[in-house]
């Protein structure tokens, strides 16, 4: 009989710098394959917590295990199967569950889960992205769910990503849990025919989890380089699996957007405007395949806004300096854009766009007729476009109000700092 390893002993701390360094994108994989396995997200949701919290307590004990993912599947895993065996009226769910498992046997269910040493575990969650976004489900609701769940962005996340109250956020999610457990919808993904329905909230999804990592909502840092590799590999695996305009549209647009990424913070973690970037720090491998997939959805008879947002972001691409930026043509996308989503963050990049090719009064025109806007009262963009603009028109006081307003609107801490550094340049006479 072989011996079974021994594990050191770790500290608490290392026991907590372990589970943290799951991250939420190792706590989202394991979440989507406990989903699709027992089809009640609640259930998932409790037993993945309970794993998580277990973790804290055995590890320091028998020690980090080599797979900490694996480790926490498995566990939560038979936490489930536990809940699953302690209530009568699931037997019959039970059953399924064992004659699915002796068809498809998981290679991480063992009896002692602190064993379990697996490099890579199935990432699941491009399956739950699309069951996420069933028909039934009232479209809000839809991505709500998917940004919480699949994306594993907090609930303060997502109604930043939404623009709405948490309150609102908070409601459409326990809306599509409750929905999703009366109608018994299914966990897995689409058959291939109903692919194409599903497609538009998918993207949706994608992209507001990229925007989250772009420019984080909260924190100490801008950017969280984490999330937004994820959507990009989610963003490769729709292109492969649907080649359509708008997921190619999509890919190239934040492949030309994460591009910029070596040049958008400072040796302070400060975000770096566009027009400041050094732009012999961009990526010019990953602009030069966004160019590419951008020009080739352009060409498509199904292309729509995310193509035209990476045809606006190539342009941006093509420029060598900021001064050779084609803003009359960037001006000339986004009414384009408009045209298919009319929404008031779109607006809201037009006019700045007007205001870079026709002169900032134009731009402040358009911002101004925006200032009414419920949506955009608590979009810290909006304030900051405001303020720049005010500032090329010499109206510092009214710029320094604008700037005041943003700073007291949510936001991470680097993005707190470059304002608050603005407002002082603006308070020592200095633009």
């Amino acid at each position: 009989m072989s011996e079974r390893p021994c594990h050191r002993a770790a500290s608490d701390n290392e026991a907590a710098r372990a589970v943290a360094a799951v991250g939420r994108d190792g706590r989202a994989r394991i979440l989507a394959s406990l989903t699709r396995r027992f089809g009640d997200l609640d259930l998932a949701e409790d037993t993945v917590q309970d794993a998580f919290a277990q973790a804290l307590t055995t590890w320091p004990r028998t020690g980090v295990p080599a797979s900490p993912e694996a480790w926490l599947t498995t566990t939560a895993k038979n936490k489930a199967f536990d809940s699953v065996r302690r209530d009568g009226a699931l037997m019959g769910k039970l059953q399924r569950l064992r004659i699915e498992t002796a068809r498809a046997p998981v290679p991480a269910d063992f009896a002692d889960p602190a064993d379990a040493d697996h490099s890579t575990l199935p990432d699941e969650r491009l399956g739950m992205l699309f069951a996420c976004t069933h028909p039934v489900l009232r479209i809000e609701d839809r991505i709500a769910l998917t940004l919480r769940f699949v994306a594993g962005l907090s609930t303060a996340e997502v109604a930043h990503a939404l623009l709405v109250p948490v309150p609102t956020a908070q409601q459409r999610i326990v809306r599509a849990k409750r929905r999703i457990r009366a109608l018994g919808v299914p966990f897995t993904a689409p058959r291939t025919d109903d692919l194409p329905e599903r497609l538009g909230g998918v993207l949706r999804v994608v992209y507001l989890m990229y925007s989250e990592g772009f420019a984080r909502s909260t924190g100490d840092s801008h950017t969280r380089d984490d999330i937004t590799s994820e959507a990009i590999s989610l963003a490769r695996v729709l292109h492969r699996l649907l080649p359509r305009a708008e997921t190619t549209g999509l890919l190239a647009l934040l492949l030309l957007t994460q591009s910029r990424r070596p040049a958008r913070i400072d040796a302070d973690g400060r975000p770096v405007p566009l027009a400041e970037q050094d732009r012999t720090r961009w990526d010019r491998g990953s602009a030069i395949e966004g160019i590419e997939l951008a020009e080739y959805a352009a060409a498509q008879p199904d292309a729509g806004p995310y193509t035209i947002q990476s045809a606006i972001a190539a342009v941006h691409a093509e420029a060598d300096t900021a001064e050779q930026t084609d803003w009359a043509q960037i001006a000339v996308l986004y009414r384009l854009l408009e045209a298919h989503d009319p929404g008031p963050v779109v607006r809201v990049g037009r006019a700045v766009a007007v205001g870079r090719a026709f002169g900032p009064s134009h731009g402040l025109a358009l911002l101004d007729r925006l200032s009414s806007e419920k949506a955009l009262a608590g979009y810290r963009p909006f304030h900051v476009a405001r303020a720049l603009t005010l500032v090329e028109l010499g109206d510092d006081r009214g710029a320094a109000v604008a700037y005041r307003r943003a700073l007291e609107l949510p936001g991470n801490d680097a993005e707190d700092d470059y304002l608050a550094c603005a407002l002082a340049g603006l308070a020592a006479g200095s633009r």
